[in-house]
């Protein structure tokens, strides 16, 4: 077997990547394939602990790209899911607007245009599998750290303790790691989402189940949007959107951990809907509301030489399409950057990658900002707008 040569700036350096998402995965599958020594500590207690979330599609330029350097792509192409990629869009009465149906000819790996659908659970799986055994140290909830020697020790919710020579916070929108690099906060985007999983909804709510027939689903108007995914286990998940005050969530006196309490809210805040909608809240029996906050990318940290982040928490922003996809580039930028030999330094390697990063991010965050009332508060315009655009 061909011996891996180390990259020089990262002989002897352990790195330890704080989340066990997609990016951070991806990460840890690219940083071993060059040889170097790193562990992914996640919070979750095993990798069965919860349901990982609705599908995703991977984009040419950014997830498929990073997938690709994985030499994961046979994997993926065994556990997508064909013909999941199709958009429905229906009015508040149920009327089809767009069924855009499968995209003819634009279905094959290769075409820029396909954005191939996978499950989170199974696209996680699978990078999962890719890892060397032990990679992951589970149930490792992060609690703090400290520099000692330009090498972070790092202490976890279960007692254990871990030394690195580079951390990189991939923990999303709720990161602990974010804080040793920049004290800019999250900002209130204006758009409020409650979530909810649907499980077996061919029983649970069939007539809905019918009108969803495996698309991404919008339902929008009257000044709220409804978003339906099936899942890879053949659950739904479902985002209820609209433009609620700052502190809504507290002020509105609903516990949401009443599942009664916030049917009937959303039965009552969209009553003039179709009642099919209803079915789809009935069916429910657990909620979280989901504040849409972002990471104001104006404000840039300065770079350390052991310390950087990828995905959301790096990058916060609402909903675009482009989440996973960003984290997996993310990890793929940064691979790349720490094993470029024209680097003489890790400070200039990391400092690259966040350039490249920040860059990147930062229209897109704007963009979307800037379009939230459109998704959480569509008017007609906005709508026929989409509805172009998908067409």
């Amino acid at each position: 077997m061909e011996k891996i040569q180390i990259p020089e700036l990262l002989v002897h350096k352990n790195i330890a990547i704080i989340g066990g998402g997609p990016g951070g995965l991806t990460l840890a599958r690219l940083l071993q394939l060059k040889g170097i020594q790193v562990k992914v500590y996640e919070r979750d207690h095993s990798q069965a602990a919860r349901v990982q979330g609705a599908i995703v599609d991977l984009h040419f330029e950014s997830g498929l790209k990073a997938m690709e350097a994985t030499g994961l792509m046979e994997a993926f192409k065994a556990n997508y899911m064909p013909d999941a990629d199709k958009y429905r869009i229906l009015d508040p009465q149920g009327n089809i607007l767009l069924d855009e149906g499968n995209q003819s000819g634009k279905s094959q790996f290769g075409n820029p245009q396909f954005r191939p659908e996978i499950d989170r659970g199974a696209l996680r799986d699978l990078l999962i599998d890719g890892l060397l055994p032990h990679t992951i140290v589970w149930d490792s909830q992060f609690v703090s750290m400290k520099e000692v020697d330009k090498r972070w020790e790092m202490q976890f919710k279960n007692g254990i303790t871990a030394v690195a020579d580079i951390v990189i916070g991939s923990d999303g929108y709720r990161s602990l790691i974010r804080p040793y690099l920049t004290d800019v906060k999250a900002i209130y985007s204006g758009a409020t989402i409650i979530q909810g999983e649907i499980e077996q909804p061919e029983t649970a709510c069939p007539e809905f189940y019918q009108l969803v027939n495996q698309a991404n689903l919008m339902a929008m108007g009257n000044g709220a949007t409804l978003a339906v995914q099936p899942r890879g286990d053949g659950g739904l998940t479902f985002y209820a959107a609209s433009m609620y005050p700052e502190n809504w969530i507290k002020d509105s006196g609903i516990d949401f951990n009443n599942t009664k309490k916030v049917q009937d809210y959303l039965i009552d805040h969209y009553n003039n809907w179709n009642p099919v909608f209803f079915s789809l809240f009935e069916a429910c029996q657990h909620f979280v509301p989901r504040p849409l906050n972002y990471f104001p990318l104006e404000n840039r940290w300065e770079t350390k030489a052991n310390i950087t982040l990828i995905g959301d928490a790096a990058h916060l922003m609402p909903p675009n399409g482009e989440g996973v996809n960003l984290a997996m580039l993310d990890a793929l930028n940064l691979s790349t950057c720490l094993t470029n030999t024209d680097f003489t330094n890790l400070n200039d390697a990391i400092a690259a990658y966040e350039m490249i990063m920040f860059e990147r991010a930062a229209p897109l965050c704007k963009e979307t900002i800037e379009g939230i009332s459109d998704f959480a508060a569509p008017t007609e315009e906005s709508i026929q707008d989409l509805i172009k655009m998908l067409s």
